[in-house]
């Protein structure tokens, strides 16, 4: 299915949320999702299903000083 995150096209397989952060290497409970512009909470990751040209946006805490 297409979908775009982070800005990006990809054309992935992912049946919901969780799925497709294991395929693309995200790890961590320190992770902010969300689809379409809304939030999804990392106990709903599992079952948030994902459909064609869903827009995800994953954030991840940067380090620096």
């Amino acid at each position: 299915m297409k979908l775009t995150v982070n800005g990006e096209a990809l054309e992935l397989d992912a049946g919901n949320l969780a799925d497709l952060l294991a395929k693309l290497d995200y790890e961590g409970d320190w992770l902010a999702t969300a689809v379409n512009g809304d939030l999804v909470h990392r106990e709903e990751r599992a079952v948030h299903p994902l459909k064609e040209g869903d827009r995800i946006e994953i954030l991840s805490p940067m380090q620096g000083g």
